[in-house]
């Protein structure tokens, strides 16, 4: 058993340690697929990434990487908001490229909203405009709130294509066709996708929200991660939203978004009014109720107790309240300012019982029944609700391919935020799905791997936890301790005490000497057995045996032995040989049963063997 405990132990760990370094195992091995184009040199304490800006291949509408380090093509908004204070309707937010805080790569660098409760707003110029026709539309780009996030946006906006485009001027009220990105103030977080939709009768934009995603959102404001948004928009007029390249929500441009693209046929008439005998009633008093007579609408819902008297001693001219007598008044108080002193208020000692004027307590009135009102019943001449007659919506159109919109040549970042440091990094439009996943491999995925990388292990976010919630330490003890002690009970070898077994015959098992009138004693009991368990038929063998015994007895000669009784005869005197003669006290017993008796002595126990 201590070898088998001790081998479970060794067992256990082994295992442990296994699973361990196969977790690390698996980790390098992902760490390592997916760095193609990135150079990796072990040192003592960390690995050095090169990086490499990411370079697009294929057709593109835009691109930015900001590893520059300049704003090149980018304007700063000198434009004020309308209908503000003028000290925050100016956008004075700043800009800034830097590093990520936390798991950047050298060399890669991102747009930063530095200020907090400012207005920032900052655009640049597409290489070409983009056309709507037979092309998808591709919008993509990184995000990364870096303090967290309370209030604020980090959405983008493609600017229309319109002649009075001036980025200068840019501001919340310039037309845009797109607005797409992460938005949360409070505990509501979105992810918009709007786009603004023109009227092919009125020519008004409309703007058009998408249904919202059904997946929570959250951690993508809170991890602290650089998070990858995508907007697919086809021309088969649907759309799909992929966060860090998983799909969030998907729908139909004309069927998932509100209000929808297409209005009514129809529409409520304005010019229609509802008749001023109609009825919408449904149900009605009882015309032919009448209030009975003894329903008294004069009594009061409650009444004095008759039945309740002023207890004794209760004071009706003692206050209840009455100034401290021990109260002094401050040195420093000053009249003139502090006004007249007063001394604080006490309870009235006096007023043990009760002090005031003393009123009875009130009770419901039994006579008391209210107003009196008929019972309602349906009304018969009840018309339902009244809506007006529809008539065909002159303003109604059919637009079946929305995918069509107003074609744009800029984007731009006008946002409010109570929250500074949020990075944008490498934006790209195109109109292949090939050419952003490569360039999202090239940039977003180089950060996932250092992110992944310098993740920290469990036990580091177990002691992390632990700080904010010192009550997880008495789960961890608990934890902990529990499966080590039933460990250490289980495998800890014990200290075995060995038990020896006196090696020494008992006095029973050796061989007493009998005398003639033991014998004819066990043999009378014997008889008696016999014939109790025997039938009657039997009695004359079993006596005849039995006087054949006596006889024998009687004549010393000893009986024959059988094959058990040789054995036990032979083991009893190996025993005699390996313990000698026995104790003493054995001799004894043994000279002082051959000196009893009648008749001549057996040396050894018989057993009886029968016959039958």
């Amino acid at each position: 058993m201590h070898f088998q405990g001790f081998g479970l132990c060794l067992g256990l760990l082994f295992t442990s340690l296994n699973a361990e370094f196969m977790d690390d195992s698996v980790e390098v091995e992902d760490f390592s697929e997916h760095s193609e184009e990135v150079d990796v040199n072990e040192g003592e304490h960390s690995s050095e990434i090169k990086y490499k800006t990411p370079q697009p291949k294929g057709e593109v509408y835009f691109t930015e990487t900001f590893d520059s380090g300049k704003l090149a093509g980018w304007v700063l908004s000198k434009a004020k908001k309308d209908d503000v204070d003028a000290e925050i309707s100016i956008y004075d937010g700043r800009w800034e490229i830097e590093e990520l805080k936390e798991n950047g790569v050298p060399g890669d660098r991102g747009l930063v909203l530095k200020s907090r409760a400012k207005h920032h707003a900052i655009s640049a110029v597409l290489a070409k405009p983009f056309i709507f026709a037979d092309k998808p539309l591709i919008v993509q780009y990184e995000v990364n709130f870096q303090d967290g996030i309370d209030c604020g946006g980090a959405y983008i906006k493609l600017l229309a294509d319109t002649d009075d485009l001036i980025l200068e001027n840019f501001y919340d009220k310039t037309s845009y066709t797109i607005m797409f990105g992460p938005d949360k103030c409070g505990e509501d977080y979105k992810l918009h996708f709007i786009f603004r939709h023109k009227h092919p009768k009125t020519g008004v934009l409309e703007e058009k929200h998408a249904k919202p995603p059904d997946v929570d959102l959250k951690k993508f404001f809170t991890d602290r991660k650089t998070h990858l948004y995508t907007l697919v928009m086809n021309p088969d007029d649907t759309f799909e939203v992929l966060v860090d390249q998983i799909v969030v929500n998907k729908g139909s441009l004309l069927e998932d978004v509100a209000p929808p693209i297409n209005p009514p046929r129809e529409i409520d008439d304005p010019m229609d009014v509802k008749p001023e005998e109609w009825d919408e009633r449904v149900k009605i008093p009882d015309p032919s109720a009448v209030k009975p007579e003894d329903w008294d609408e004069n009594e009061p819902a409650q009444i004095e107790d008759v039945n309740v008297v002023k207890p004794d001693g209760w004071l009706d001219n003692e206050p209840k309240f009455i100034p401290d007598p021990q109260a002094v008044k401050p040195e420093d108080w000053n009249e003139d300012m502090d006004g007249e002193w007063e001394a604080p208020h006490i309870a009235n000692p006096a007023c043990r019982i009760g002090c005031g004027e003393w009123k009875p307590p009130m009770i419901d009135n039994p006579k008391y029944k209210g107003i009196w009102r008929p019972p309602m019943i349906d009304n018969p001449d009840y018309q339902g609700i009244w809506s007006p007659r529809k008539i065909p919506n002159p303003d109604y159109f059919e637009d079946v391919h929305p995918f069509l919109l107003t074609s744009f040549r800029a984007i731009g970042l006008e946002l409010w935020s109570m929250t500074s440091d949020i990075y944008f990094d490498n934006f790209i439009i195109c109109s292949e799905k090939e050419i952003a996943d490569r360039w999202a491999a090239d940039g977003w995925g180089l950060k996932i791997m250092v992110e992944n990388a310098n993740e920290p292990t469990v036990f580091k976010q177990l002691i992390t936890a632990a700080e904010e919630r010192p009550w997880l330490w008495i789960i961890y003890l608990a934890t902990v301790g529990l499966p080590a002690a039933l460990i250490a009970s289980f495998c800890w070898p014990r200290k075995v005490k060995k038990k020896y077994v006196d090696a020494e015959y008992k006095k029973t098992d050796i061989c007493k000497p009998q005398t003639k009138g033991a014998l004819e004693q066990e043999v009378k009991e014997e008889k008696e057995k016999v014939a109790l368990e025997k039938p009657a038929d039997v009695e004359e063998e079993k006596k005849q045996s039995d006087s054949e015994v006596l006889e024998k007895e009687d004549e010393g000669e000893p009986e024959e032995k059988s094959e058990e009784e040789i054995e036990i005869v032979e083991g009893q005197e190996e025993g005699n040989k390996s313990n000698k003669s026995g104790s003493e006290d054995e001799m004894k017993e043994a000279d002082e049963g051959t000196g009893s008796g009648d008749g001549p002595t057996k040396s050894i126990r018989k057993r009886r063997v029968r016959k039958d």
